[in-house]
């Protein structure tokens, strides 16, 4: 039997639902992979890890199970156990193929097909990665805009505001956990040629030598958009894992949109404070930016 792709209600922000079980398959490591139809756990990406996992409790019939993380598994037209990860052959929403969402349990949790599961999200856990991946959006619309006279031409891709965006074409890594977002980025040969100079100009210093200003000049227009108390939602085509969400923030500037696939603050105010550091390796090849929320 073919499963459907699982439904799921944290775009909104649930941190709790009730779904039947539809499927228990052992996993390689030998945990268990508990699948329902519908759930409110975020799941790690197999294509782009960036947000850690949703973690909490499943409970069945009374026996709560502690769901020590959450995975995006596939199944193929002809069925079988879900892959997942870098075991999934295709891409993600490839529309033969199911996706779902796994509920990982350390021991066999015994047959649980057909029965009603209550599933709730650790709520701290959840409010934290919201805080880390709004931020790492607000960072990235910072970041392209300090950046923007390191241009010498337009690269041919810009964000909401109009500026090149750096961070989509220079991204190498991005990783969002409870404490911080840490975002890499490549000033390689690429990115030259596409225009950003990290060189010193007639107008510009170099980008190592610009880094203190460049930084402020951040953490200013962080501090400006938390203090705006800016809403934020999350735009959503269809229930399913697989549909392609997208962030939307209404800033002072007008409204700034990122497709993402993760969770997030609903507004704002939710934040006390958010500040980056930004950091260039020795040989100039990588900035990373690590940023930090605090919530209020």
């Amino acid at each position: 039997m073919t499963l459907p792709t699982t439904h799921v209600s944290f775009p909104a922000g649930a941190v709790t639902g009730e779904s039947p079980v539809l499927a228990v398959h052992p996993l390689a490591d030998g945990r268990y992979a508990v699948v329902t139809a519908a759930t409110p756990f975020h799941p790690l990406d197999h294509t782009w890890p960036d947000q850690s996992a949703d973690l909490g409790t499943l409970t069945v019939d009374g026996t709560e199970l502690p769901v020590v993380d959450c995975l995006t598994g596939a199944v193929g037209p002809d069925g079988g156990a879900p892959l997942v990860g870098g075991d999934i052959p295709v891409r993600r929403g490839d529309e033969e193929w199911s996706w779902l969402v796994l509920h990982v349990v350390e021991g066999d949790p015994g047959d649980l097909v057909g029965r009603p599961a209550a599933l709730t999200v650790d709520p701290e856990r959840r409010a934290a990665l919201c805080a880390s991946h709004s931020g790492c959006h607000l960072l990235a619309l910072a970041l392209n805009a300090a950046l923007a006279p390191r241009w010498r031409k337009d690269p041919g891709r810009s964000d909401a505001f109009g500026h090149p965006d750096f961070d989509s074409l220079a991204m190498a890594t991005s990783v969002m956990d409870t404490e911080a977002s840490t975002d890499t980025y490549r000033l390689g040969k690429s990115l030259r040629k596409k225009g950003f100079t990290t060189e010193a100009t007639d107008d510009l210093p170099a980008l190592a030598d610009a880094l203190p200003a460049l930084t402020e000049a951040v953490n200013q227009q962080l501090a400006a958009w938390v203090a705006a108390d800016a809403p934020v939602r999350i735009e959503v085509p269809g229930p399913e894992l697989t549909a392609r969400r997208q962030w939307h923030c209404e800033l002072p500037e007008g409204p700034a949109r990122i497709f993402c696939g993760g969770t997030h603050l609903h507004h704002l105010g939710e934040l006390a404070e958010l500040r980056t550091e930004l950091r260039l390796s020795e040989d100039g090849s990588e900035l990373v930016a690590v940023t930090r929320p605090k919530r209020a």
